[in-house]
């Protein structure tokens, strides 16, 4: 009886210490305070590891978030960027843009400006050819009074048209007869002497 006793305390206790084992293992248990009583009884200190604070256990959680909000951080500096470059292109198209509508304005202003003056040289010039057919349509004295009292620059462009006319009608060209007739006179001389200067010259 007594083998079979102490048989069965020696299995027990085997249980006993697999058992605090495997709850070890799975961390359901710390063997080494169970231990511990016992190591101490027998005048042993048990071993103590390095203890770890639970603030300094890894939370993959976390970590993962973490890495998640860098790469959002990324994103969306990226994305700042690309509006700020996107915000600046079109400025500056806004810019172009401007600048040839104010461009189109100038040049329609140019355009209006050139027919304006196209007109009112094609005005002038029908007022021109007007006085030198009245003039033609006169006796040559009359004429030559009227061209007396013109300024130099009105004179010429009369006298001018005048020769054109003769020239595309084919008819006769009264100007050298009024030159002629306006240098008769010790005051006419010197005024068709001058006149025939600008004609040729071309100054008005």
């Amino acid at each position: 009886m007594l083998g079979r006793i102490i048989v069965l305390l020696v299995l027990i206790l085997v249980l006993v210490g697999g058992g605090i084992i495997w709850f070890d293992y799975l961390n359901v248990i710390d063997a080494k305070e169970v231990f511990a009583p016992l190591l101490r009884l027998f005048g042993r200190e048990p071993r103590t590891g390095a203890t770890i604070d639970d603030d300094m256990f890894l939370n993959l959680d976390e970590e993962r978030l973490r890495v998640r909000l860098e790469a959002l951080a990324l994103k969306e500096l990226d994305l700042d960027t690309r509006d700020e470059e996107l915000n600046t292109r079109q400025a500056e198209l806004e810019q172009l843009a401007q600048q040839l509508e104010e461009d189109r304005k100038t040049l329609e202003e140019m355009e209006n400006s050139i027919n304006q003056a196209r007109a009112n040289a094609e005005n002038i010039d029908r007022n021109v050819e007007g006085v030198s057919q009245r003039l033609t349509n006169m006796q040559p004295e009359r004429a030559v009074a009227i061209i007396m009292a013109m300024t130099d620059q009105n004179a010429v462009s009369v006298l001018r048209k005048t020769e054109e006319i003769a020239v595309r009608d084919g008819t006769g060209n009264l100007v050298p007869y009024w030159l002629q007739l306006m240098a008769a006179t010790d005051e006419g001389a010197a005024r068709a002497a001058e006149l025939q200067r600008k004609m040729v010259t071309d100054s008005p």
